[in-house]
């Protein structure tokens, strides 16, 4: 059954006159009679009577006057959001993302994206960087935003950010009276590490800092997120070295210092899926950099 002819007998049985519902329809009217007959045949009932004097729906035709109206009003609404989608003005948008770009800028750059686009419904997941792969790869997130650039071929990834590790001290920790850290100060240290399993490029950063400095880590306490690992140090329960950003987390009991000498850096990565773009992907991805680059132009 085609659309076509769903149209056609929705036109003719409103006007119930073959020649009113050619000229409706700009056709001639030998195409239209023959669309009700191929449309009676694919339905397997007469949709009309039809004399010399008049045009009248059967029983069967008024059933299917009420259905057609409504699938063609489906298909018009389907057509008005696919193009709506095309264009970017509408559609959905699925969003994992790592604790820290709380403090990185996305929240200002959702704020803007959702003012210009107030018909895309945003879904956020706060995600560790592999179980944000796991779902792009799974089709159920459309953009993710992570600490690692390592991603299968069937992803993309671009760097929004890269900026230093600082020391995350409790308040009243000793060391918090020094305004420089050298990462061996942290020697003697009980750590909050950020766990392998959640980011192992995090994981492995942060010991091969503490390694540069001629130390491992006392391992204290794993977690998966830096909201967490801020959290914990905060309650004296060790000290961490984190992503820049999280001195913005404002937890009372943290406090923040700068390192010296240290190359490693924090990462952020935007990352999606390889395949036809998504217009909503790339307005929103690129709004996060000028979020991001405008913060850094003011620190």
């Amino acid at each position: 059954m085609e659309l076509r002819h769903l149209r056609y007998f929705s036109v003719l049985a409103e006007e119930l006159h073959f020649g009113r519902a050619a000229r409706r329809l700009s056709i001639s009217q030998p195409p239209l009679s023959v669309a009700i007959r191929q449309l009676e045949d694919n339905v397997g009932a007469r949709l009309f009577e039809r004399n010399s004097k008049e045009v009248r729906l059967t029983p069967a035709g008024e059933a299917l006057r009420i259905s057609a109206r409504r699938v063609l009003l489906q298909a018009e609404e389907a057509a008005i959001e696919a193009r709506d989608v095309a264009l970017g003005s509408a559609g959905r948008l699925r969003i994992g993302f790592v604790g820290a770009m709380l403090y990185r800028g996305l929240p200002q750059a959702l704020r803007a994206f959702q003012a210009k686009h107030p018909a895309v419904r945003i879904t956020l997941s706060e995600l560790n960087s592999g179980v944000q792969i796991a779902e792009l790869l799974n089709d159920r997130l459309d953009l993710g935003f992570a600490h690692t650039r390592r991603v299968p071929l069937e992803l993309q990834h671009r760097l929004l950010l890269s900026e230093p590790f600082v020391a995350c001290l409790p308040a009243g920790h000793a060391l918090a009276r020094k305004r420089v850290l050298a990462p061996a100060d942290l020697r003697e240290q009980p750590f909050v590490l950020f766990s392998r399993e959640a980011s192992p490029d995090y994981h492995e950063r942060i010991l091969s800092i503490c390694a540069d400095a001629g130390f491992l880590p006392e391992v204290r306490h794993e977690v998966r997120h830096w909201l967490a690992v801020v959290s914990l140090v905060s309650q004296g329960m060790g000290v961490a070295l984190v992503p820049q950003a999280m001195r913005h987390s404002a937890l009372r009991g943290a406090v923040f210092r700068p390192l010296d000498r240290v190359v490693a850096q924090s990462e952020a990565y935007g990352i999606w899926r390889n395949g036809p773009a998504n217009v909503l992907v790339e307005r929103l991805l690129q709004g996060v950099a000028d979020s991001i680059a405008a913060e850094q132009a003011q620190a």
